[in-house]
Formats: structure tokens, sequence, C-alpha cells
């Protein structure tokens, strides 16, 4: 966009040379954007209007020409009111007026004479920030994009606190401060923020300052001394407890932003932070760099968490109470994701877009890293199948892991750069040996810290690490696409006395890398690596007897890909007995679930991890349940994991018998909030007039379709608006369900519909426009055949209150769902 204003007096056929040099000479090719000026220091003074949710800033922006002179300065502006721009110098003093355009969110400022590279200036602008006007919105990953969101401003919801906060990726800041909003663009920053004396404010840095005026209102002086991305950039403020925790080695603050009501437990959330901190600082051999760790979380947050350098913000989902906490912390990769993404995004941050798997293939990985050090190879390997598993299911083969054809930047968010990336480097590291590939981007962070970095720089410091060219592996992962696809075939050759192991991939897209084989023969097991060319063909011979127990590929899972199912339902029993990896024990138990094969659920009932435990127990069937029924029995009752024993009870629940009636009255007391799900669906399976009883004291979000089925007909009887805000969550849905789920979702949806609630519609149609790119195209029709009735019932109660504003502002929404 800043070619628009520096080169229209520019000859026709210079233009086209440029587009040309941008492009590659491609029609969808979208570079590293060009530096004409960098930004340097950043300085803010704003308020906020919560009536007329708009910001009023003061800002002093201090860049310099990156190579070539200039005299002008083009900035993101989005959606605002300017009202000067002048020149300042180094103590802020406002000088002479600078002239400027501003036109289609570009504010283009004419400088007050040529500047050359190095030379820097400072200009300040006084603006108003109306984020409310911003015309733009978000994507599946990122749902909105107007940068700064006022919740609850004029506490229309009582119950809900009022929030501001500001999120800034893609291209979003530039709509409460005027900036070069581009990734690979860096700068230091101060922030005076003022506000009503009982909000709470959090931004980048450190707090310097907080004065009062004495009329109510307080000004707080953020400074970040260090050089991040525009986007990185953070204003938080509103009713938050503020939840100190010990500083990180006594001198970096660690503190945790949340709603009053989870104060008690947001250590539980987010305490082991300082731990992960030390735990990345000494695996990267690369201390945490920044004066500070924050945390604050967001009511309706676009998106899931972002990594604001010091100042991560997160969705309020992170907010789990108690008994929730009892089960499991469901956020706690996601701390460790953010938290990473302070050395791979904030620290060295990617050059584009088009390369943001150095940011999150990375910030994916660290949850791996995390869990592997903390839980164990299991609980860290069930991760990565699920990470791969999620991958494999979105759609994505098609697409690379580092492109520059994306259509909007936003649609790099997606399971290649987060799932696949992540899984990538876990081979990569596999390949290499932890030495090399933990030294390698560690000299890949310190070589490009405070600046940028891309998918080449990071091969160049493992090849310099390791002594091994890698353009083979980044070639065939970063920079193409799709995955392993292998059908593996064992045979036996009897003149040689070898087993013959043969790998057949499709020709259309063919792979290299080395395999792991396990051979299990005459009781003893060996670990074998061999090499697997890029051909349609391979074969690898082992010598063993013919009576050998067991050729098992790559046993880790460090394979992304799809391998065919070979082997036999004894060598899976085998396997499940004898094997020692996640990959190998869960894909044994897979088949099980998927054969009803009950020898390996009933031994993997008692497996060591208790994800497999759970998955065992969810393949049971009427087979042998004179069998199971006690062992699953003694997990209800004994399992150290709570998340086991609601499992348990829940599988019991589907036997229908009365005797387990004490065990599930006993659980349901139980401060678990899996247990007491489990539970409280078991009794009202038993009786259904017990619903009433129950319903309240379980979290109806956490029942699976089946569970939500025994209160869904109390639910809808009820006809009590408390129960909406969960049904909007199921009920959109209810053509894809099963055809006996269908009626009586579809009469949830029409009560739903038929109130006059905009706040629901809005989550309504705001979720149906989320999920649409993860459907297929006959679902997708059925989703807009539920929208029309919507529509249809919307317009059938304005008839009945023809002077309702509400319902014609929610007949507005659904008739413009951003599918």
């Amino acid at each position: 966009m800043i070619r628009k204003y520096l080169l229209l007096a520019m000859f026709a056929s210079s233009l086209v040379a440029v587009a040309q040099t941008e492009t590659s000479g491609r029609s969808l090719y979208h570079a590293e954007a060009t530096k004409y000026n960098a930004l340097d220091h950043t300085k803010l003074r704003v308020s906020l209007n919560f009536e007329k949710k708009e910001l009023y800033g003061e800002e002093w922006l201090t860049a310099s020409p990156y190579f070539y002179p200039t005299d002008s300065l083009v900035l993101d502006a989005q959606a605002m009111i300017i009202h000067s721009v002048n020149l300042s110098d180094k103590k802020g003093t406002k000088g002479a007026p600078l002239t400027y355009k501003y036109a289609d969110d570009k504010l283009t400022i004419h400088l007050n004479k040529t500047y050359q590279r190095g030379e820097k200036y400072t200009v300040y602008i006084k603006y108003t920030a109306q984020p409310e006007k911003v015309g733009k919105h978000g994507s599946l990953a990122i749902t909105d994009a107007k940068g700064l969101y006022f919740i609850n401003s004029n506490k229309e919801d009582k119950e809900k606190p009022i929030q501001v906060w500001s999120q800034g990726e893609t291209k979003a800041n530039s709509c409460w401060f005027p900036t070069i909003d581009e990734i690979n663009q860096k700068s230091t920053q101060e922030m005076y923020i003022t506000v009503p004396n009982q909000f709470i404010t959090l931004s980048n840095g450190i707090l310097a300052s907080s004065i009062k005026d004495g009329k109510g209102m307080r000004t707080d002086y953020w400074v970040m001394n260090k050089k991040h991305a525009p986007y990185l950039f953070f204003l938080g403020a509103g009713e938050y407890v503020e939840v100190k925790d010990k500083p990180w080695r006594g001198k970096v603050p660690i503190s945790y932003y949340v709603e009053k009501e989870y104060a008690n437990v947001a250590k539980r959330i987010f305490g082991k932070t300082s731990e992960m901190i030390e735990f990345y600082s000494k695996r990267l051999n690369y201390d945490f760099p920044w004066q500070k760790y924050h945390q604050i979380t967001a009511q309706e947050y676009v998106s899931g968490a972002m990594e604001n350098t010091t100042a991560v913000l997160h969705s309020s989902m992170a907010q789990q109470d108690a008994e929730a906490l009892n089960d499991q912390n469901i956020w706690e990769a996601t701390v460790a994701h953010e938290l990473f993404h302070h050395w791979f995004g904030d620290l060295v941050t990617a050059e584009s877009w088009a390369n943001l798997t150095v940011n999150e293939s990375f910030a994916n990985y660290s949850e791996y890293l995390w869990f592997e050090y903390k839980y164990g190879k299991d609980y860290a390997d069930y991760h990565l199948y699920r990470d791969i598993t999620g991958y494999k299911n979105s759609g994505s083969f098609e697409k690379d892991l580092v492109r520059f054809d994306y259509k909007g930047r936003e649609d790099m968010f997606d399971a290649v750069s987060y799932n696949k990336g992540g899984s990538i480097l876990h081979m990569l590291r596999n390949y290499l040996g932890d030495k090399a590939f933990f030294e390698g981007i560690s000299r890949y962070l310190k070589e490009h810290q405070y600046g940028t970095g891309e998918a080449h720089q990071l091969r160049l410091a493992l090849e310099e690490v390791s002594g091994r060219d890698l353009n083979w592996f980044f070639n065939q992962w970063y920079f193409n696409h799709g995955n392993v696809v292998m059908t593996p075939k064992v045979t036996y050759d009897n003149t040689k006395k070898e087993a013959v192991l043969e790998i057949t991939q499709d020709e259309k897209l063919m792979f290299q890398f080395p395999l792991e084989v396990d051979i299990y023969d005459g009781g003893k097991y060996v670990r074998k690596q061999v090499w697997v060319d890029a051909k349609a063909k391979n074969e690898f011979r082992f010598p063993v007897s013919a009576s050998y127990s067991l050729i098992n590929i790559d046993p880790r899972g460090l394979i992304v890909g799809d391998e065919a199912d070979y082997k036999t339902p004894a060598q899976y029993l085998f396997q499940y007995k004898n094997a020692k990896d996640f990959k190998s024990r869960n894909q044994a138990v897979e088949y099980a679930v998927n054969a009803g094969n009950t020898d390996i659920l009933l031994l993997a009932l008692k497996d060591p991890f208790f994800r497999l435990r759970i998955l065992a127990m969810q393949g049971l069937s009427q087979d042998r349940m004179n069998e199971w029924i006690p062992i699953v029995e003694n997990l209800a009752n004994n399992d150290p994991e709570n998340l086991v024993k609601a499992a348990a009870i829940t599988q019991l629940s589907r036997t229908r018998d009365t005797k387990f009636r004490s065990l599930y009255e006993k659980s349901v007391k139980i401060p678990s909030r899996a247990i007491k799900v489990a539970a409280a669906s078991g009794l009202v399976s038993l009786d259904p007039s017990l619903a009433g009883q129950y319903v309240d004291i379980i979290d109806l979000n956490k029942l699976d379709r089946q569970q939500f089925m025994f209160f869904l007909p109390y639910i809808l009887k009820s006809r009590n608006d408390k129960y909406l805000p969960v049904l909007a969550n199921r009920v959109i849905y209810y053509p894809l369900y099963p055809e006996q789920y269908q009626a009586p979702f579809k009469e949830g949806f029409t009560w739903l519909m038929s109130t006059d609630n905009i706040e629901l519609t809005k989550k309504v149609t705001k979720t149906l426009g989320n999920v649409f790119g993860w459907v297929s195209e006959d679902q997708k029709k059925q989703l807009r055949k539920v929208a029309e009735e919507g529509l249809r019932i919307k317009e059938d109660l304005l008839k009945k209150n023809p002077n309702s504003a509400s319902i014609k502002e929610q007949i507005e929404l659904l008739k413009n769902i951003k599918w």
C-alpha cells in the first residue's frame, strides 16, 4: 500500500517493474513488506471514552529512512479522525505543522525535508480512534479485526465486568494508534493510559508510575525499552483483580489479571508460569529477555490467546473454577504456547506472514516440550498425536508450510502453521539429535534477536551447528505441501530367511525420510533405522526366523503422515503387550476400539497412561461384560485420575444397571466437574424425573450429546431462559446430528429464535459464520437453511412486535451472516 503514495509520480513502466519484482512475476505473491521507513520509538498518551467506545490519543512517533532518502512517512491509521500532525523534537515539544493527507486508512505525512538513512525524526499526531467504525472483519482464527474492544462499557450487563483490550495481530493495532503496521517493523514504546481510579491497566513493559489527579482519574505510565513489532503492542484496562506470583529468579515480576471470582484459583490456572520460564530459558540456552511477564483474561475475546510482549491476553475460557481444575487445567498448553512466543515471535519475529512458521510452529512445539518435561513422554506424545490428527483432518494437504500465495494474512493461522509445523520440528529434532537441534535454534535466536527471521535463516543456523545439509528437509517439509502417505507390506523370504519390508508411496508426491523399524523375534527386540528414498517403492530386509513376532514401523510416531494398516489381530495384541512407546500402544488400542477386539481393550484398561485407559473404556461393548464391568467399576472408585473415574462412570451408566445407583449418588458429591457430570447423567438415565434436581449443579456445556439428551426434555419443558446460552451452542447444528436427535434439538432452536435476545442472536450468527470454513459443502447448505429458518422465525416475531428495534436488528444480523 505504501507504493500508492510514493510512486504515483513515477513513470508507468517503473510501476510495472516494481510490481513484478515484489510479486516474483506471480499473480498472487505476498512478499515481505518493503521498508521505506524504520520505526524506532512510539510514545502514546491515551484516554478512553467508554460511552462512545472511542480512544483519544496523542502520539510521538520516531522513525528514520530505512535505506533510501525520503521526505515522507506513510502510516496505517484505520477509521480515525486526525486532528493535527506536527514535527516534534527529542523532548516531545510540538513544532511546525506538517502537511498530511488522510485517505483509505492511510496517513501520508510530508516531512519538513528529505531525511537520510539513519537520520531520525519525530512526528506528533493528535487523533481520535473509532474502532467501532472499522469496516474489516476477521477470520476463522481471529474472528474480528477492529483492534480495540470495549466490553460492557456502559455496564448494560450487571454481571459482566467492564473491560477494554486490544488485539493487534495481524494488522489491527493501527485501529487505535497510527503506525507502520507491518510484522517486520520494530519499536520501543511508552504509553500513558488515563482511566477511572477503579480500573486496572496493563501494557507492555513495566509500570513506571501511577498518578491520580484527585478527580477520580488516574494515569498509568508503562515503558517498554526493548524493540518489538507493532502488532504486539497492548492496551488493557477494566475491572480486574491482580494476583501477584513469585518473580522469576527474584527479578522478573509475574502477575495474573483475572475477574474477581477467579482470583482464588488464578495461581492454579497460570501458576506454572515461572517454572515454564526457567525450563525454556535453560532448554534454549537463552534467558527470558523481557522485563516482566503478566497475563490477563478477556471477555468476548476474538481468538484463543495472544502473545503481546510481556502482557499476554487470554480468552476468558482460561478462567476455570476449582472443580474443573481438579480434573485438568485445559489452558496449560496455551500458557506454555504464549510464553514460548516471547522467544519465537516476540524476540525474533517472522519477517512476513508467509513465514509464520518461525513464530507459530515453534510455539506449537513448545507445548510438547513442556509436557515432555513436566509429565513425561506418553503425555507429550499424546498431545503430538492429537496435533497431527488435527492437521490431517483439516483438509490442508495442498498447503505449503511457507507460502506466499495465501489469500488473506489470517489464512496462515491454520493447522499447517501450527499442528503440522510443530510436528515437523519434532521430526527435525529427532533427525538431528537434541544437542544439535537445541544449539541450532538457540543460534537462530541469538543471530536475529530483536529483529526478524525466516525459514531459510533457521535452516542455516541448524546447518552451521550440525554440519549437515538440510535443504532436502526444508524443500520437502517447509517449501512443499502434503505429508508422507505410505503403504507398508511385510513378507517372508524362506530362501534367505529374511523378513521383507516394502514401503510404497504415491508417485504423485514422494518423500525421503529416516524410518525406525522395531523387530521382535525369538523373544528379543531390536530397533533399526532405514532410509526411505523419495521413490514409489523401497525394500528393506531383516534377518529373522520364520516365526518372528512383529515388524513395527515408526514405533514412536515421528513421521508426519499416514500409514496403511498391515498387521494381523494377533500382531496388534503382541504389539500392545510388548511395545513401550505411546504411538505403538495407542495404535493397537485404536485398532481394538474399531475392530471390537476385547482382548486388547481389557489389557488397556490397566495401561499406565490415563488417556489410553479412557480410550479403552470407550471401545467396550456388551461383549464379555462380566469381565470388564468389575475392572471399570474399580476404575470408577479408585483411579487416581478424575477423568478416568468420570469415563468409567459414563461407561457403567450405559448398562442402565440400577446396582450402580449408589456409586452415582456418592460420585455426584465429589468436587470434580467431570465426575459430577458423569454421575448426574447416570442417575438421570435411571430416573429421568431427577433431571431437575441435577441440571443446575453440573456444567451442561461439558455433556456429550448422549448425556445432554438425558437433560434436554427437562430443559425444553421448563422454558427457562437461563438455559438458552447452553442451547445456543448446540441447537444450531441440529440438521447435522443423527436423525434420532434432530427433533428435540430443532425444538430447542425454535425456542431460542423465538426469544427477543440480541446477544444470543449475535452469538448464533457469529458461530455460524466462523464454523463455515470447517464443514463440508453439504453441511454448509444445511447450516444456511438453519439461518434461513431462524430468519423466518424472527420475522414472524416482528409481526407480533412491529415496533421492536431489537428484533429488527436481529433480523439484519441473520441476513448478513459473514459466511
